[in-house]
C-alpha cells in the first residue's frame, strides 16, 4: 500500500488522488509549503542535470588519469545521457503511480551511491558502468520536478514555477563546464575529475534529508486499488525505441558509423509502442504514456518537437566550443568554462521573467526567443572564428549572453505551454516524455555538432570547423523555430474556432 498523506488540506470531494496538493484544478486549498517542497526538488533536478555537461571540460583530464582513449572516455559523457533518456518516461510514470516522495528518495539514494562509485572507480570500465547507473538514477529523479509542479501549482503560479524550472535546466547546462573547470583547477588535472562526481555525495545526502522532512507522502489511490497498475511492456517498447535512436548516435560520435543502420528500426518500434498504448487504454488499463495526449492535448506534440529541436541545436554548440577552446586554443578548463558563462547569465535573467508572462503572451514568446537564439548564433558564426585573446573575451561572452536570453525564454515557456493541458494523473509521464525529447536532442545534437566540427576541421582548419559548428547549430535551432511557428498558428486557430 502507498502511505497516507500527512499534510492536511481542504477537500472538495475530488477523486483524483494523484494530484493531492494543488488547489488550482479542483478547488483544493494549496499546500502552504509548496514553494519549499519545490525548492528541494529543484536542488535535486539541478544536480542530475548538471552532471550532463559538467564532464565536458573533464574529458582530457579523465583520459590522462585513466590512461585510455578519447573514444572510450566519450562513453563517460554519452553513457550518462543514454541511460538518462531511457528511464525518463518510466521514472515519471512510477512517480505518478507510487508518489513523488518515494521516487525522489529511491533516485537520490542511487544517485549518491553511483556518484561515489564513479569518483572512486579504479578503472575506466567501472567508471562507465557507474555512469550508466548514475544516468538511470537521474532519469528517476528529473521527471518528478514537472510532476510536482503539476500537482502543487496552478494558473500563474504554475507558469512561474515552470519558469524557475526552465531556469534550472538552462543554468545547469551552462554552468556545468564552469564548475567542472573550477573543480579540476582546485584538485589538479590527474584526479580533479574524480571530485566532479564525489561532490555529489554530500549534496545528495543533504537533499535526502530535505526530501524526508519536507516532501509529503502521496495519498492512497481510489477505493479497492491495492497496488499501482503499471505497463511493463510499454516501458520495454519505449526503452527499445529510445535505445535504437540514441545508441547508434552515441557510437557514431567515436567513428562507428555502421551502427547508424539501426536508426530506421527506432520509428518501427516507436509505432509498436503507440499501438500497444492505444490497446492498453481501450482495455481500461494504465498506460505508460497516454498517447492520445499527442493528438488531443493542445500544444503537447508541438511542444515536444520545439524542445527536442532546440536542444539538438544548442547542446552540440556548447560542447564544440568547450572542445575548441581547450584543444585548439590551449585554454585551461576553468578559463574555457568562464568564457561560456554568458549563456548561463542570460538564461538566469530571461527564464523566470518568461515564466511570469507566458500565460499571457503564449507561443509568441517562444517564437521571439528562438529568433533571438538563431540571430545570436549566426552573428557568432561571422565574428568569433579566428579571434583570440581580448577579442575573444570581448565577443563570445556577450553573444552567448544574448543567446542565453533567448534560450531561457525558450525552455521555460515551453514547459508551461506543453504541459498546461496535461491532466495531473499523467504529469510525471508527460513531463518525462518532454524531457526524453530534450535528452534525445542533446545526444543527437552533440554527435552532429562534433561531427560537423571534426570534418570541417580536418578539411579546412580550426576556424572553418568552428564556423561550421555554428552554422549547423543555427540550422537546427531554425527547425525549432519552424515548429514553434506551427504551434503558434495552431494556438491562434484554436482560439478562433
Amino acid at each position: 500500500m502507498v502511505e497516507q498523506q500527512d499534510v492536511p488540506r481542504a477537500t472538495t470531494g475530488r477523486s483524483d488522488a494523484l494530484a493531492p496538493w494543488s488547489g488550482g484544478d479542483g478547488g483544493d486549498e494549496p499546500d502552504p509549503r509548496r514553494w519549499r517542497i519545490f525548492a528541494v526538488s529543484l536542488v535535486v533536478g539541478f544536480m542530475a542535470l548538471l552532471d550532463v555537461t559538467i564532464v565536458n571540460v573533464a574529458i582530457p583530464s579523465i583520459q590522462e588519469g585513466l590512461d585510455t582513449s578519447t573514444g572510450t572516455v566519450q562513453w563517460v559523457v554519452s553513457g550518462y545521457a543514454l541511460s538518462f533518456g531511457l528511464v525518463l518516461v518510466t521514472g515519471g510514470r512510477l512517480g505518478d503511480a507510487y508518489g513523488r516522495r518515494r521516487l525522489l528518495l529511491v533516485g537520490l539514494g542511487l544517485f549518491v551511491l553511483t556518484s561515489a562509485a564513479v569518483g572512486l572507480a579504479p578503472g575506466v570500465e567501472l567508471v562507465i558502468l557507474a555512469r550508466l547507473l548514475q544516468g538511470a538514477a537521474a532519469g528517476l529523479l528529473t521527471p518528478q520536478n514537472s510532476g510536482l509542479i503539476q500537482e502543487l501549482f496552478s494558473g500563474r503560479e504554475r507558469g512561474r514555477a515552470f519558469g524557475i524550472f526552465g531556469l534550472t535546466v538552462s543554468v545547469s547546462a551552462a554552468l556545468g563546464p564552469v564548475l567542472g573547470g573550477l573543480i579540476i583547477s582546485l584538485f589538479g588535472e590527474e584526479d580533479g575529475w574524480r571530485w566532479i562526481f564525489l561532490v555529489n555525495v554530500p549534496i545528495g545526502l543533504a537533499a535526502l534529508v530535505a526530501v524526508l522532512r519536507l516532501v509529503p507522502h502521496t495519498p492512497a489511490r481510489g477505493a479497492g486499488e491495492t497496488r499501482p497498475r503499471l505497463d511493463p511492456l510499454g516501458s520495454a517498447l519505449l526503452g527499445a525505441a529510445v535505445l535504437l535512436l540514441l545508441y547508434p548516435v552515441v557510437r557514431a560520435e567515436s567513428g562507428n558509423y555502421l551502427w547508424l543502420l539501426l536508426l530506421p528500426l527506432a520509428p518501427v518500434v516507436g509505432a509498436l509502442f503507440v499501438r500497444w498504448e492505444h490497446r492498453v487504454v481501450r482495455r481500461g488499463g494504465a498506460p505508460l504514456l497516454d498517447v492520445t495526449l499527442l493528438r488531443r492535448t493542445p500544444g503537447f506534440a508541438n511542444g515536444i518537437a520545439v524542445g527536442t529541436l532546440y536542444f539538438t541545436g544548442f547542446t552540440g554548440l556548447v560542447l564544440v566550443l568547450s572542445i575548441h577552446l581547450q584543444t585548439e586554443m590551449g585554454l585551461a578548463p576553468l578559463t574555457a568554462g568562464l568564457l561560456l558563462t554568458g549563456f548561463a547569465l542570460g538564461s538566469a535573467i530571461s527564464a523566470p521573467l518568461a515564466g511570469r508572462v507566458v500565460t499571457t503572451v503564449g507561443r509568441q514568446l517562444s517564437v521571439a526567443a528562438l529568433v533571438t537564439v538563431v540571430a545570436a548564433v549566426l552573428v557568432m558564426a561571422v565574428l568569433v572564428p579566428g579571434r583570440d585573446g581580448g577579442a575573444l573575451w570581448a565577443l563570445l561572452p556577450p553573444l552567448l549572453f544574448v543567446g542565453g536570453l533567448g534560450g531561457g525564454a525558450v525552455i521555460s515557456p515551453n514547459f508551461t505551454l506543453t504541459l498546461d493541458r496535461v491532466p495531473p494523473r499523467m504529469g510525471g509521464a508527460a513531463g518525462g516524455a518532454l524531457q526524453t525529447g530534450q535528452r534525445i536532442g542533446s545526444a543527437v545534437g552533440s554527435a552532429l555538432g562534433v561531427t560537423a566540427y571534426t570534418v570541417a576541421l580536418g578539411m579546412w582548419g580550426p576556424d572553418a570547423g568552428l564556423r561550421t559548428a555554428f552554422l549547423t547549430s543555427a540550422a537546427l535551432v531554425s527547425l525549432a523555430l519552424v515548429a514553434a511557428v506551427v504551434a503558434l498558428r495552431d494556438e491562434r486557430a484554436g482560439r478562433e474556432a
